[in-house]
C-alpha cells in the first residue's frame, strides 16, 4: 500500500506535499507524487518544470520517506490519472491541496477536487495552503 499526493507546482501543491509526507512518515508508508498533463505539458503551468520536479525530488530525499515521481502525460485528467493509480496500487490515502474560494466559488470545488473526492474508493485528505 502507498499514499498519493497529486502535485502542482503551487503553494496549494506544496500543502499537498508538505501533509503526504507527513503521512507517509506517520502511518510508515511508501508515497507515490504524481504530476500529471493532459498533453500539454509545454503550456500547462500545473506541470512540474525540470527545476520544479527536481526540488520536489531534494524535498523527499531530505525527508527520509520513501517514494516514487510520476510525471503522467497521458491525455486524461489528472483526477482520472490519481483514481487510476490509486486503485492499480490499492492506495491507503489520497491527499490533494485546495485553493481558496470565494462565497461563490464554494459552492463549486475544482473539478479535479471534487472529482477525487467523489469517487476515490480511499480516505482523501485534502488540505489548504
Amino acid at each position: 500500500m502507498a499514499i498519493i499526493v497529486g502535485y502542482v507546482p503551487t503553494s496549494e501543491g506544496m500543502a499537498a506535499l508538505d501533509s503526504a509526507i507527513e503521512e507517509a512518515r506517520l502511518r510508515d508508508q511508501r508515497l507515490v507524487v504524481v504530476n500529471s498533463s493532459r498533453g500539454e505539458a509545454l503550456v500547462d503551468k500545473r506541470f512540474a518544470s525540470h527545476e520544479q520536479w527536481d526540488s520536489v525530488e531534494d524535498r523527499l530525499a531530505g525527508s527520509g520517506v520513501e517514494h516514487e515521481l510520476k510525471q503522467l502525460v497521458e491525455g486524461k485528467d489528472a483526477a482520472d490519472q490519481i483514481l487510476t493509480l490509486a486503485h492499480e496500487i490499492n492506495a491507503e490515502l489520497i491527499v490533494i491541496g485546495l485553493r481558496r474560494r470565494s462565497a461563490v466559488g464554494k459552492l463549486l470545488m475544482g473539478s479535479q477536487a471534487q472529482t477525487i473526492l467523489l469517487q476515490a474508493e480511499c480516505p482523501v485528505l485534502a488540505v489548504k495552503p
